[in-house]
């Protein structure tokens, strides 16, 4: 494993000790302390330096520490880092007219985490449905295997009893639906349906895309139930999968969009998007974040499209992550007793074993110098920043190689 000099003003067992004492217990942590990283490579405490193929789980977009938006934040943070959403502020406004031009949506509502930009989208499917059909029309259909936060209404439109069991009674009016099975879900449609919230590609239940035609399907029957259809692209959007948003990449435009996670590569935003009606509903006293779209993470966020758009990063996604795909799936054909499924799409990837050994295989990968993530017992995440190359590929596929012979 390659090495730097260590950090030695950062003692790891300390900070080991205080987490443990200080920190509630919400992370299963690997014991490493992470202090610098410089594009696809993380460097710990100890200086072993790691090829990151999980990205803080989609976040670091355009790789750690990017020049580009180290300035941007740097210039920023000594103007002007906060100002409240009582008044206007430059870089806010000019990041709603990009992230409109990219997506076709018409206006934005500004926050700072993915759970917030969903709370946002199912308040504004609430209020509309009640303004177009009444009181009774409220409910709101997500999917099995789903996951939109960890607020009590994000958690119930997760369609995951694990994450909603401890938090019992549950928001009212949520129904679940198998991922594409139309008929299904739309035996679930009915009067008193207001939106449809789904991800083009699910996340933390193993990287599942949803059938194109299916998504087609939940378009038209949105369309004609006059529903709204909410993609929630705050994992598989920002040009992971080669186009801005996932549902582009499939071709199915939504009513309403939420981003985050590699929305300003690292620094703390998220976005609800909408169009049409839904871009209307909600007025001031409605909806608000004290910190949201604030000068400092709009100038993160700004500098992060110009990365992505002037070095070709959504392109190089597409290219990069089926060349990805295809050696995965090589080493499938050559070890079909232990891989059963590579799944994915551009640089958002997950690779299921045949046995419940990929927590096993993870620390064989983090021995090598290798760090992803498992969802499950058996389903590891590989969600690397967009300017990998082919070589980081190749390294990764051999140290999976490695990791698959004593583990299964």
């Amino acid at each position: 494993m390659p090495t730097v000099e260590p950090q030695t003003d950062v003692n790891a067992e300390e900070i080991f000790e205080l987490d443990s004492r200080y920190v509630m217990g919400t992370y299963a942590r690997r014991r490493v302390v992470f202090v610098r990283g410089e594009g696809t490579t993380l460097y710990d405490s100890e200086g072993r330096a790691y090829l990151d193929f999980l990205a803080g789980i989609a976040v670091a977009s355009v790789g750690h520490c990017h020049p580009r938006i180290a300035e941007a934040i740097a210039k920023q943070a000594h103007t002007l880092m906060h100002v409240s959403n009582l008044f206007h502020n430059a870089h806010q406004a000019k990041l709603a007219k990009r992230l409109c031009e990219l997506t076709g949506m018409e206006r934005v509502f500004f926050c700072n985490s993915g759970a917030e930009a969903n709370e946002a989208a199912l308040k504004i499917a609430r209020k509309w449905g009640k303004q177009q059909r009444g009181d009774n029309c409220y409910e709101i259909i997500t999917f099995h295997g789903s996951f939109h936060g960890r607020t009590l209404g994000t958690v119930t439109a997760t369609a995951q009893p694990k994450y909603q069991k401890p938090f019992e009674p549950l928001v009212p009016g949520f129904h679940y639906a198998p991922l594409n099975d139309i008929n299904a879900f739309r035996a679930l449609l009915s009067e008193r349906t207001c939106a449809v919230m789904i991800e083009p590609i699910q996340g933390e239940s193993g990287i599942h895309p949803c059938d194109p035609d299916f998504l087609r399907a939940v378009r038209a029957l949105c369309d004609e139930a006059k529903v709204l259809l909410i993609f929630d692209e705050v994992q598989c959007g920002l040009g992971r999968t080669g186009h801005f948003l996932g549902s582009q990449a499939l071709g199915v435009q939504g009513d309403i969009v939420t981003l985050a996670k590699g929305i300003a590569d690292g620094f703390p935003m998220g976005a609800c998007l909408a169009r049409g009606e839904a871009a209307y509903t909600l007025v001031p006293g409605d909806h608000g974040s004290t910190f949201a779209g604030q000068p400092l993470a709009c100038a993160a966020a700004l500098a992060t499209l110009d990365v992505l758009e002037k070095e070709h990063l959504m392109e190089r996604a597409a290219e990069i992550g089926a060349y990805f795909l295809e050696r995965l799936r090589a080493l499938q054909q050559a070890y079909p007793n232990r891989i059963k499924e590579v799944r994915g799409l551009g640089l958002m990837v997950g690779v299921e074993l045949m046995q419940p050994k990929a927590r096993a295989v993870l620390d064989s990968l983090f021995q090598q110098g290798i760090v992803a993530n498992a969802i499950g017992d058996s389903t590891l995440r590989f969600v690397p920043p967009l300017v990998v190359t082919k070589a980081d590929c190749d390294r990764v596929v051999q140290a999976l190689q490695y990791a698959l012979q004593p583990a299964l």
